[in-house]
């Protein structure tokens, strides 16, 4: 790595699976306005639900997300009978009957609901949508908690990828998070899902956690490659304990530090790549054939709130608390706290706690961003002319941007940005560049790397 990489490499910058990101969405976009965005959409375009399920049956302390622990099931099956009224609310604002071509849930844990309520959300689903054939269903599961009858289900319904969260293998690190998962209680759930005919498996891994090194890393490394998931994750730990209560339980002495995240991401990523995987952008990889990396290898890889993505729709539907939702007009998001949420949806009224209206460059600078998230440069010319900008649109970025040209994280061939093979690890801090929100709220991010 060169010198200045620990530069930029410390810098706190958005994930960018927005723009703008939602700490600066806000109350003027309600219910009344995200009905209004509902009722204008062509029902002749396909969309994306994102369903959200925000309990767990056991606690991880390094997770960052909005999440519940399911100590009894009545809350849980009181959250599945909202959901389902949920869906109806915005199905009843839809134009139409509208095709679905993915569907992700996401947590939490959504297989921490029984599975007979499970299947009364699917149901729901195809009652209000129309699930287009070869759409994407996906959902998210923990190993530990993750059952024989679930697993069945989850094939009977008709899921074709599911995504678990291995983070680390190492007993120690794994003690150190609170989430004790061995190598073969993994393997048990991937081959009992691939049995039940889900053919796509995603694992997420974690680099930054405490007392990992780089040797965890490779061993962990080596025992997912011999499970084959079709796709691979890798994110830096973000350690935000004034968001995430429950990292407050972790020993911040055990983190590693700076140079060691450096060291872990670098060597996870050669050890991913040498395992056979495409790297897909920033944090993604997946095997060759995958479609994913087919996107990524023909330009139409898209990027959203899971991530890296084949999902063209330019809608998608949150449905469940605290998540969010995209149309052609902007952001929204419902309201976080459970009780909040279901009465909302009981009074009849589309639960949005915040938002954001599409305004001025936001979609030209959003689109920036995107390329640079999923391609690695872009055209700034071309991309004035395509959304008929003024020609110096882009000319405070210029002074930033010279300066990564020379630090060797970008180039510059007029005005044809790339990233360099050293800068690729930063795009993040790059993207931010393009960012005019940024510097306008006091909201904290994780470091790049």
């Amino acid at each position: 790595m060169p010198p200045v990489f620990q530069k930029y490499a410390s810098m706190a910058v958005p994930r960018y699976t927005s723009y703008p990101t939602a700490p600066h969405f806000d109350a003027g976009i309600g219910a009344r306005g995200y009905a209004g965005w509902l009722e204008s959409l062509n029902p002749a375009e396909p969309v994306s639900l994102y369903l959200h399920v925000p309990f767990c049956r056991k606690l991880c302390w390094y997770c960052g997300c909005n999440m519940k622990l399911a100590s009894r099931y009545e809350p849980v099956a009181d959250y599945v009978e909202t959901l389902i009224r949920e869906l109806q609310l915005v199905a009843d604002h839809l134009p139409g009957r509208v095709g679905l071509s993915h569907l992700h849930f996401g947590g939490g844990t959504p297989t921490a609901l029984e599975p007979d309520d499970l299947e009364r959300v699917m149901d729901a689903v195809r009652t209000h949508f129309t699930v287009n054939d070869g759409a994407e269903l996906a959902i998210e599961s923990d190993p530990r908690t993750l059952t024989g009858e679930m697993t069945r289900r989850i094939g009977a319904l008709g899921f074709t990828r599911a995504s678990f969260g291995i983070q680390e293998f190492d007993s120690k690190v794994q003690k150190a998070i609170n989430r004790i998962q061995p190598a073969e209680m993994v393997a048990d759930a991937v081959n009992g899902l691939r049995q039940a005919g889900i053919t796509g498996i995603n694992f997420d891994l974690i680099y930054g956690l405490p007392h990992q090194t780089v040797d965890t890393l490779r061993a962990t490394i080596a025992a997912c490659a011999v499970l084959k998931p079709d796709r691979l994750a890798l994110f830096g730990y973000a350690h935000v304990p004034w968001m995430a209560k429950k990292q407050r339980l972790i020993d911040e002495a055990a983190l590693p530090g700076a140079q060691e995240r450096i060291d872990q991401a670098k060597a996870a990523t050669d050890l991913i790549q040498a395992a056979g995987y495409q790297a897909i952008g920033l944090d993604h990889f997946a095997l060759p054939d995958d479609a994913l990396a087919i996107a990524a290898r023909n330009g139409t890889l898209k990027r959203n709130f899971q991530g890296y993505t084949t999902d063209t729709a330019q809608t998608l539907l949150g449905v469940g608390a605290t998540s969010i939702g995209r149309t052609p007009s902007g952001y929204v998001q419902n309201i976080a706290e459970t009780g909040a949420w279901a009465r909302s949806v009981d009074a009849g009224i589309l639960p949005i706690a915040k938002g954001h209206a599409f305004q001025g460059e936001d979609i030209m600078r959003g689109h920036v961003i995107e390329e640079l998230m999923c391609r690695g440069g872009i055209d700034l010319d071309a991309t004035l002319r395509r959304y008929n900008a003024a020609p110096g649109s882009f000319d405070a970025e210029f002074a930033d941007l010279a300066e990564m040209e020379r630090d060797g994280m970008v180039t510059l061939d007029g005005h044809v940005l790339r990233l360099t093979e050293a800068g690729k690890p930063l795009v993040r801090t790059v993207a931010a560049v393009f960012d005019t929100y940024l510097a306008t709220r006091n909201a904290r991010h994780s470091v790049a790397v």
